[in-house]
């Protein structure tokens, strides 16, 4: 169950409204790696309209370039679960506003984010602000250029933030990695030699004998 805005809410039960798709970009530049964000929308003009942020669930306003940029976005697949899904979106091949964000900047694990706004189609006026329905990462920018006579485009797919959480973790038990975490930790210094040390007890020495770790009982016992 999604939980969405009154204005929202009452331009849905009306049957009246407008529908327009919001795409959001958080790329970096090549040269010096800082951020580099960029917004489009699904009809013509450059606007600044507000979104609620998917991190933060606050609305916050940005601005939008229009003009035939952004072409299709596929379905969205909403489900209630951990997997990850995949969205394609495709641009306009012959848009020099897409044609600076994907050679100029590097799009790759680009952070992109897809909204959906309702306005009112007599005012014209978003009836609230554009509620988040996508956030993920670009894994793949496909520039087709055409032949006389054919279509190009510039083809992303998405994949959802989700599949973070398939990522493994490359952090060991060592004491370098426990330093990473707190300057002046010593937990683990001697983790990678203490199974060989050798103690004296009574009149017998060599490494202390250690049971096996047997299973727990329903992981408690």
């Amino acid at each position: 169950m999604r939980n969405i805005s009154a204005g929202n809410l009452a331009a849905l039960e009306a049957r009246q409204l407008v529908a327009r798709d919001f795409l959001w970009f958080v790329a970096r530049d090549r040269a010096t790696g800082a951020a580099v964000t960029d917004g489009m929308w699904s009809d013509v003009g450059n606007i600044s309209a507000s979104v609620i942020h998917p991190d933060t669930g606050l609305p916050v306003t940005r601005d939008w370039y229009g003009s035939g940029t952004l072409v299709q976005i596929d379905d969205i697949p909403l489900v209630a679960n951990l997997s990850v899904q995949n969205v394609n979106i495709r641009l306009s091949q012959v848009s020099e506003h897409v044609q600076t964000l994907v050679r100029l900047y590097d799009c790759r694990q680009a952070r992109v984010e897809i909204f959906r706004g309702l306005f009112d189609p007599d005012s014209r006026q978003m009836v609230a602000p554009a509620e988040c329905r996508f956030v993920g990462f670009v894994d793949n920018v496909t520039i087709s250029t055409p032949s006389e006579n054919e279509e190009g485009s510039v083809t992303m797919v998405c994949a959802s933030h989700t599949q973070e959480m398939t990522r493994s973790n490359p952090t060991t038990r060592s004491h370098a990695t426990q330093l990473l975490r707190r300057e002046l930790d010593t937990f683990y210094m001697d983790a990678a030699t203490v199974q060989e040390w050798e103690f004296f007890w009574g009149s017998e020495k060599g490494v202390v004998p250690t049971q096996k770790k047997r299973k727990k009982f329903l992981g408690i016992f």
